[in-house]
């Protein structure tokens, strides 16, 4: 049985191996700076992605997009100005998609909600 850091990890990996498959290049990995976290920023035709990986093993206690309320929405979207500004971009794009994983064993199920808020 894995751990919820050992999910979250497992979850992120495939997210970033699925997003490669689709062409988005991948800029940065659990960006860290004083407001938090993002697990995934990438570029994808030109539009900045920030991703919120949610993963579980069941949907027993809801569904993963469910765990990222408002509260988590404003999070990443402070954050993602922080980034935006301290990498001095400027007259950008970007969205906000949330990727959510469900662990069965060996297999997964991977749904992409670009958009997500």
């Amino acid at each position: 049985m894995l751990s919820n850091i050992e999910k979250g990890k497992k979850g992120e990996e495939l997210c970033a191996c699925y997003l490669k498959r689709e062409k988005y290049n991948i800029l940065e990995r659990n960006y860290r700076c004083p407001l938090g976290e993002i697990d995934i920023i990438a570029l994808y035709k030109g539009v900045y992605i920030f991703v919120e990986v949610k993963t579980r093993t069941s949907i027993e206690f809801g569904l993963p997009l469910e765990a990222v309320n408002k509260k988590k929405q404003k999070k990443i979207r402070d954050i993602a100005l922080f980034y935006l500004k301290s990498k001095n971009i400027n007259n950008f794009n970007c969205r906000f998609d949330v990727l959510s994983v469900i662990l069965k064993g060996n297999k997964y199920e991977i749904n992409h909600i670009k958009n997500a808020f």
